[in-house]
């Protein structure tokens, strides 16, 4: 069992379920979803209305399996404003590589032969694959995307009712207007005024992302704020900002991060974006969630590293540890190979050098963000003799930025993990630590470790144990590898620099 009540193959154990439901188990919140026969709703597992009766329920793997069968969504507990499942990232099967780019709008954008393009299944063959596992095919799951990011914007904006459509992802007003009452019972007019006087916007989208607690939030804004990139990043006490390349264009966000140390339930994350266009506001927020990795279960990860003689003080320490994630896995295979060999503050200095030369300006109104990260199809047409690093690692780089940008390696979170890393390492000056670091921050590998890391074993040694040994032991962390890497670099982390100022 991989969780309570799920199985590796994305099956439900009702009865495993059902206890999650008497309890109200908060950490299952996303991973399933219970519906009631007798009042036709579904809901999330802590709903706090009165536990049904286990003759009366069903249970699905996710929220558009349960409109499929009829359900409505529960107005009191909201079901579908929860993190994804964990389970996504762990087992990286086809569904749930699917599942996240189906969050980031690819359906909508591309159609179901774009999505089934990008994971590498003919559409029929992975219409079955996400029916198997999820319960719904790609149209259902996207449906259910567009349904759940229109009520949000719904409830906290005071975009129209046009706009809001279009933001979310919808075709027309009618499907918009149809697709809210059949999933909420309820008319967009309806919910906006039950949520009361949505707040103004001005050219703005403000939303709250959901993560599961405890949430490391200060540590991870500290990550950020230690590798940032002048021009594309910026970060103060308590804040992150930084620009997005988004398919329809320009955008900024800003994420307002504090520490959640309450254990099993789930916190919020402020952010605000502004964007060129509004219909890339679901990209928008499926790439900030990756970022904070919102949908990691920091209970399980806790749990696994109790009572282990390293990580175990250390989890305990900074309960909720985050893996950042990223918001164009391009820019983080980018950064990584510039980063070889060289400090984090050098490596920070020679691609905010290539940013100021080669991104594109944009005008976000925010000090510190000026330009998008250069695509790799730029880099690509460089001469490695003019960038600013030694001319073996610039081969490297225009090396790399042509295979991304001629798509034999693709970091969309589509293809297997295993082929991506492959088809890194086939890449002249790209080795292990490279395609493995990749695949933690661009594909969200949550089991991911590098012996080698000189940062490893300085944290080792730091913390009195011997590196070598450590190492060698290092099995017993699967499949959380990824944070017991975070943990161990947590510990030589510097705050955020005080000369940093509030915007």
């Amino acid at each position: 069992m991989t969780t309570s009540g799920t199985t590796p193959a994305g099956h439900l154990d009702p009865e495993s379920c059902y206890r999650a439901v008497k309890s109200r188990d908060r950490r299952f919140d996303g991973v399933f979803y219970t519906a009631v026969r007798t009042t036709g709703i579904y809901c999330r597992p802590s709903c706090p209305a009165r536990t049904p009766g286990y003759a009366n329920v069903t249970f699905h793997p996710s929220a558009a399996a349960a409109q499929a069968a009829g359900y409505r969504a529960c107005k009191r507990c909201l079901p579908d404003a929860t993190p994804g499942s964990p389970d996504w990232d762990v087992s990286a099967t086809a569904a749930g590589r699917a599942m996240r780019l189906i969050a980031d709008g690819v359906v909508d954008r591309e159609g179901v032969d774009g999505l089934a393009g990008r994971v590498g299944y003919t559409p029929r063959h992975l219409s079955r694959i996400l029916t198997a596992e999820l319960g719904a095919g790609p149209l259902a799951l996207a449906r259910a995307r567009r349904a759940q990011t229109a009520r949000v914007l719904i409830e906290t904006t005071a975009l129209s009712h046009t706009d809001v459509a279009f933001a979310a992802g919808f075709s027309s007003v009618r499907q918009f207007n149809d697709t809210i009452r059949e999933v909420y019972s309820a008319s967009p007019t309806e919910l906006r005024g039950r949520r009361g006087s949505a707040r103004a916007t001005t050219g703005t989208v403000s939303m709250r992302l959901a993560v599961r607690t405890p949430f490391a939030g200060r540590a991870l804004l500290d990550f950020l704020a230690h590798h940032l990139i002048p021009g594309v990043e910026a970060a103060g006490p308590g804040w992150y900002a930084r620009t997005l390349d988004l398919p329809h264009g320009p955008g900024t966000v800003r994420l307002d991060v504090d520490d959640a140390t309450t254990s099993g339930e789930t916190a919020f994350v402020a952010a605000t974006f502004a964007l060129t266009d509004l219909r890339d506001t679901t990209a928008a927020v499926e790439r900030a969630r990756r970022l904070v990795d919102a949908d990691c279960d920091p209970v399980a990860v806790g749990d696994h590293f109790a009572g282990d003689p390293v990580v175990g003080p250390l989890a305990r320490a900074t309960p909720g540890l985050r893996v950042p994630g990223q918001v164009d896995g391009d820019e983080v295979a980018v950064r990584t190979v510039i980063g070889q060999q060289v400090s984090v503050a050098g490596a920070c200095t020679v691609t905010g050098r290539l940013v100021a030369e080669h991104g594109t300006p944009v005008d976000t109104g925010i000090p510190g963000l000026t330009h998008l990260f250069p695509s790799a199809a730029t880099l690509a047409a460089l001469d490695p003799a003019t960038l600013p690093m030694p001319r073996s690692r610039g081969r490297a780089l225009v090396g790399l930025c042509a295979a991304l940008a001629s798509g034999a390696v693709a970091l969309d979170r589509g293809p297997d993990r295993d082929v991506v890393r492959r088809r890194l390492l086939e890449l002249p000056g790209v080795g292990p630590w490279t395609a493995d670091y990749v695949a933690m921050r661009a594909l969200a590998h949550p089991d991911v470790f590098l012996p080698t890391d000189v940062g490893v074993r300085n944290a080792l040694t730091g913390l009195g144990h011997d590196p070598g040994a450590v190492v060698a032991a290092s099995e017993r962390w699967r499949p959380w590898r990824s944070y017991a890497l975070m943990h161990l670099w947590n510990t030589l982390m510097p705050p955020v620099p005080a000369t940093l100022q509030e915007s």
